[in-house]
């Protein structure tokens, strides 16, 4: 008897102490993190001057969604709103950098610092980084990931796209609940056709996170009674009740599950036949479950925080690879800029060429030696090259305009909005074609291309959801224990006189005072922990789900698609392997192209310097000499639009290997900040003439005549 109450005493002080520090875990299981004091967006308002430096800061610099609000030493932390700060949509520092007199003096490396501090499709993507990290907080309360889109954003109009409009649309593939897309049929599908419908699926998952309820109520009720032999002869019964109510439940990923509940009441009546009254009652059980089978261990219960991290992973991954792209975008559209002051410069001069034939044919028709009905030809020439003039200025106007969109936030800034941007850089037409084995490219483009890792992220996400899947074909078996107790308290009812009359019956018709001495609350909850009124026991729950059909089908489902990613996988590489041999292609293309405008172009240097000196020696005409200087500035623009085409080519290739950040020296963590403090570095280029660019064409001064007048005789 003595070793069964030394027993009973020891459990009961370890059940106290569990209790202890259940609570004061769940004080603790949350982490620190600063709020913002930020709210409301400013409205954006038009700036008198050019845009003013700008602290363009990380604007998470100072958050860390993926951490919870720490509950000490402000316990209501965890229950305030955490402020996100409105977007920062001003331009950056280096806009103002790049003014002078009115103008955007724009190298091909201040592009693309530009681009990576400013460029929208950036910000959008710097966005996705912070939404996975608020899966991260998520999901480590056992609840699901609500996914984060996982393509690459292309809203930046430019490029090489027909039209020099490019496309406007954005990436969506991963949106939705867990990262997926809700289909026809509600079948969840992915990207390239893949099917992520079973992605987190398995067990039930209970709460990460403590939870703490309680109910404290009061109740009077007052019943009329038929039959008052059972009332004590009370016609109405009145009874005041009092609830103190209190649970705490809390999970773990090793699939335990713990509750406590604390429940206590008052109760008065005006019952006679009550020995107390007011009677208070207490009694707590302390409940711990373990699946057995379905939900038992790490890989079932710990799905969606692991998925949730690998997307936050694949969220950097998808960060680089939208900075490449957008690089890349930027690289062709200051090229298309480039090749437009090229082809205003070209067609400045076939006006002028137009309008002198015009002036020529003019003089001949009035001297009679030329019908007057050719002047009908010269005119149209002359119209043509002015319509082709100006839809050349209106498209530099407009690649002027794609560049400042490509590597601002707004342009509400009336000087920035009409500022011209001259590129201040030029292809070197020099440089040799670097040719490398197209294998080794490829194995290149399969070790750095994000859309492989990004493949193979997915696949370990398709690999968690299988694994819990198949746990979930199992029975649900819990074994549980419980431990509890009990307390009756209150005060001895005076309604019963004391037992000194005869026929006294105690208990009965009479009770002595401190027949029950249970005085108190003290009284009620000394008896909870000294085991004198125990409750506990232990079981076994099952639960077996004959046939198990629709387990069935999502374990063979999630292995289907987890055999589909695999495919896809092999599919991404293949289409890796045709893109980089196709990009090497057109390098070599573009190289002989280049060639070729070259060798033209000296042909046509050659014709002008022949076409000059027949004019030196009467055999030639002014108009003649002027179409060949015409013919040698359309060769040397060809020129450079090869030269534009082949860099295009070789921007494509870095692309396809993924090389861009490594050749133009970009650190990712300054993509991410929108700070540049690396400048990149473009090679292959040369600073152009931009005072050439930016001068008015001189008017055309025909070539002077030779002179036939015999030289005066010696004397």
């Amino acid at each position: 008897m003595l070793v069964s109450r030394f027993v009973e005493s020891i459990l009961q002080r370890v059940i106290s102490l569990t209790l202890v520090s259940l609570l004061v875990s769940a004080g603790f299981a949350q982490n620190a993190t600063p709020q913002s004091s930020q709210t409301g967006m400013p409205p954006l308002t038009p700036l008198p001057q050019a845009p003013a430096p700008q602290n363009n800061a990380h604007p998470y610099s100072d958050q860390n969604y993926a951490k919870p609000a720490a509950p000490f030493p402000n316990v209501l932390a965890p229950y305030k709103v955490r402020n996100v700060p409105p977007p920062n949509l001003t331009n950056s520092a280096r806009t103002d950098q790049l003014f002078r007199e009115g103008k955007i003096y724009l190298s091909i490396n201040d592009a693309v610092a530009m681009a990576l501090e400013n460029n929208l499709d950036i910000v959008l993507q710097r966005y996705n980084l912070s939404i996975a990290d608020t899966d991260l907080l998520r999901t480590q309360s056992g609840t699901v990931a609500l996914g984060v889109n996982q393509g690459v954003v292309q809203g930046t109009p430019g490029g090489p796209s027909a039209g020099g409009t490019g496309s406007t649309s954005t990436g969506a593939t991963g949106t939705g609940a867990g990262g997926t897309q809700i289909g026809v049929g509600g079948a969840g599908a992915g990207a390239l056709g893949l099917v992520t419908s079973t992605l987190g699926a398995g067990p039930p998952l209970s709460s990460y996170d403590p939870t703490v309820s309680g109910t404290i109520g009061g109740e009077r009720q007052t019943t009329p009674q038929t039959n008052i032999f059972f009332s004590g002869g009370i016609p109405t019964v009145i009874q005041n009740t009092s609830t103190y109510n209190f649970n705490y439940s809390q999970a773990w990923s090793t699939g335990t599950q713990a509750t406590v509940a604390f429940n206590n009441g008052r109760q008065t009546t005006n019952i006679p036949f009550y020995l107390i009254n007011p009677q208070i009652s207490s009694y707590f059980r302390f409940t711990l479950t373990q699946h057995l089978l379905q939900g038992f261990g790490f890989d079932p219960n710990l799905r969606w925080i692991r998925i949730a991290r690998n997307t936050r992973e694949n969220g950097d991954v998808v960060f680089r690879q939208q900075i490449i792209a957008t690089v890349s975008h930027v690289e062709n559209i200051y090229w298309d800029l480039v090749t437009a002051y090229e082809a205003v410069r070209v067609n400045e001069r076939a006006l002028q060429l137009a309008e002198k034939t015009l002036s020529d044919d003019e003089e001949q028709v009035r001297i009679g030696t030329l019908a007057p009905i050719t002047l009908a030809q010269a005119k149209s020439g002359v119209a043509t090259a002015r319509q082709n003039l100006i839809t050349s200025q209106t498209q530099l106007q407009l690649q002027q305009l794609l560049m400042k969109n490509a590597i601002t936030k707004n342009m509400g800034d009336p000087i920035l909005a009409v500022a011209p941007v001259i590129p201040t850089d030029t292809l070197q037409i020099s440089e040799p074609a670097e040719v490398r084995p197209v294998e080794d490219l490829i194995q290149d483009a399969l070790q750095a291309r994000p859309e492989i890792a990004t493949a193979r992220i997915n696949l370990a996400n398709a690999a968690i959801s299988r694994r819990s899947l198949k746990n979930a074909l199992r029975p649900t078996v819990d074994l549980f224990a419980y431990y509890g107790a009990s307390g009756l308290g209150g005060d001895q009812t005076a309604l019963l006189p004391p037992c000194d009359f005869q026929g006294a019956v105690p208990g009965d018709n009479c009770l002595n005072p401190g027949t029950i001495p249970r005085s108190g609350y003290p009284n009620t909850f000394h008896d909870l922990f000294t085991n004198n009124y125990p409750d506990r026991g232990v079981g076994v729950n099952v639960n077996i789900v004959l046939r198990n059909r629709a387990a069935q089908s999502e374990q063979v489902r999630s292995e289907l698609e987890y055999r589909q990613s695999q495919v896809g996988l092999q599919q991404i590489e293949n289409q890796i392997s045709i893109e980089v041999r196709q990009a090497q292609f057109s390098v070599q293309q573009g190289y002989a192209a280049l060639e070729a405008a070259i060798a033209a172009r000296d042909y046509a240097k050659e014709s002008l310097t022949a076409e000059q000196k027949k004019f030196s020696y009467g055999a030639s005409t002014p108009t003649l000499v002027l179409q060949a200087s015409s013919n040698l500035t359309q060769a040397e623009s060809n020129v450079l639009n090869a030269a534009a085409t082949y860099e295009k080519s070789k921007v494509q290739l870095d692309k396809s290997t993924a090389a861009t950040l490594i050749k133009l020296g970009i650190d990712i963590g300054d993509a991410e900040a929108g700070q540049v403090k690396h400048a990149p570095i473009v090679k292959g280029v040369v600073p152009a003439n931009v005072q050439e660019l930016t001068s008015p064409l001189p008017p055309y001064a025909p070539p002077q005549a030779p002179n036939t007048t015999p030289p005066p005789p010696n004397r």
